[in-house]
């Protein structure tokens, strides 16, 4: 173990629980160096919520919470409203955020709360066995598609921006270096920041969506039905994955700042 994971890592907490080959350590260590740029390891906490990319932050040596399904965000707007000054990051997955946390995104967004939420979209419940999860692609055959899918995927990084969000990033796995950039210019960002990660699965997703079971062949399909882009309007007619930085706003009040600036109205009134 090199000397920044020493400095990040519980040792008594591996080994990771963690398929091999999943994506989950890609983001974990991109999320470790954008934190070490920063220079806030002690100003931040993490937060999770159920699935295998929530798994991430028990095994970082600092503040966590592994809270319940769905509920990550809550979570952790709260904690942001008792402890403004903390850099608050979520680590949830495509069914834990856009299935039964999906009102939750919706309304942190909304307020443009000052936490970064890293979606890790595998396009499968993975940890639960392998059903059709949000992002799930039409005609593939899960546990509870055992025909195809036949409902259109949601698209995280389209829901967040329409919803209110500020700052919206799209990477692969196969991008940790644009990955880690992205996850440092969110947490830097005053307001609600979206981040996304098509991630490799290569037990569950690999067996019902790619007929693929190795990791890097995963992620070089990806990439290859992948086009990095800014454009997100109407206009982008290209039969790809969009990956890049969609949007950075930063004119609209955060939410924080407006509690702060309604206390202090209250106590003059």
């Amino acid at each position: 173990m090199n000397s920044l994971l020493e400095k990040y890592i519980k040792k008594e907490s591996l080994p990771y629980i963690f398929c091999p080959g999943c994506g989950n350590g890609i983001v974990l260590n991109a999320m470790i160096y954008a934190i070490e740029a920063l220079g806030i390891k002690d100003d931040t906490a993490c937060v999770s919520g159920i699935g295998c990319s929530s798994w991430i932050p028990p095994y970082l040596n600092m503040d966590v919470m592994h809270t319940i399904h769905g509920r990550a965000i809550a979570f952790a707007e709260g904690l942001k409203l008792s402890q403004p000054d903390k850099n608050i990051i979520v680590f949830t997955g495509d069914g834990d955020c856009l299935a039964i946390g999906g009102n939750h995104l919706l309304h942190a967004a909304k307020r443009n709360i000052n936490i970064t939420v890293i979606m890790i979209n595998n396009y499968i419940y993975g940890m639960t066995g392998g059903q059709k999860s949000p992002t799930t692609p039409i005609d593939a055959k899960t546990k509870t598609s055992p025909y195809g899918a036949i409902d259109n995927p949601i698209d995280g990084c389209g829901v967040a921006m329409s919803a209110g969000a500020t700052f919206c990033s799209r990477w692969t796995t196969g991008h940790p270096n644009q990955l880690k950039k992205a996850i440092q210019e969110g947490i830097a960002h005053n307001g609600f920041s979206f981040i996304e990660v098509l991630s490799q699965c290569p037990v569950q997703a690999g067996k019902s969506i790619f007929k693929e079971r190795d990791p890097w062949k995963i992620i070089q399909y990806i990439r290859k039905n992948s086009t990095i882009t800014s454009v997100w309007e109407d206009e982008y007619k290209e039969d790809k994955i969009r990956l890049g930085n969609f949007k950075k706003e930063t004119d609209k009040r955060e939410y924080c700042e407006k509690i702060i600036t309604l206390k202090k109205r209250m106590k003059q009134e």
